[in-house]
């Protein structure tokens, strides 16, 4: 979970347009985010596996 001063920074608009930060609107995470997606890379995950992410299913082979 991200801190509470980081999600706050995250509502405001920059200043300048390339300042802006993607965050994961879920957890805050700021690493390991899917522009696809618009959430980190542990919680697609998880949604993934529960199913609530139309069209995404698990690999195998």
């Amino acid at each position: 979970m991200a801190k509470k001063c980081k999600l706050v920074k995250m509502n405001m608009t920059p200043k300048f347009k390339s300042r802006q930060k993607n965050r994961c609107p879920l957890c805050g995470r700021s690493k390991a985010y899917m522009r696809k997606f618009n959430m980190c890379r542990l919680c697609f995950r998880g949604l993934a596996l529960k199913g609530l992410l139309p069209g995404v299913t698990k690999s195998s082979w």
